[in-house]
């Protein structure tokens, strides 16, 4: 009998004890072992959570692009923008998206693109 392990969604990282980590963190976290995503690198995109990444982007997409170029994937930033609204983190912010339902859709977003 082949035991399967189940993938923890990147929700169930976002914010919670021990880590609480940040939307990007979180999307990494949720698959660092489809990835190999070590603990440093995790640690490193604490700077790109809340709204801090390159123009402000949103964290959670900006992590899940960076996982994606690295398997030579096509960017999911259409996707999310169509489901979210935006992919800027103030715009997002201020419509009726919030950040666990953003690391939730990049997490789903990854998942389907890796299929």
């Amino acid at each position: 009998m082949k035991i399967q392990k189940i993938r923890m969604n990147s929700t169930n990282f976002f914010h919670s004890p021990p880590d609480n980590l940040n939307c990007a963190q979180a999307v990494l976290k949720g698959f660092q072992t489809e990835f190999s995503v070590t603990d440093q690198e995790i640690d490193d995109f604490r700077a790109w959570g809340g709204g801090r990444t390159e123009d402000g982007v949103c964290g959670a997409l900006f992590a899940a692009e960076s996982l994606l170029r690295q398997a030579g994937k096509l960017s999911i930033q259409e996707e999310f923008l169509a489901q979210a609204g935006d992919i800027y983190c103030l715009n997002i912010k201020e419509g009726k998206f919030s950040c666990v339902e953003c690391v939730g859709l990049a997490d789903e977003l990854v998942k389907n693109r890796m299929k």
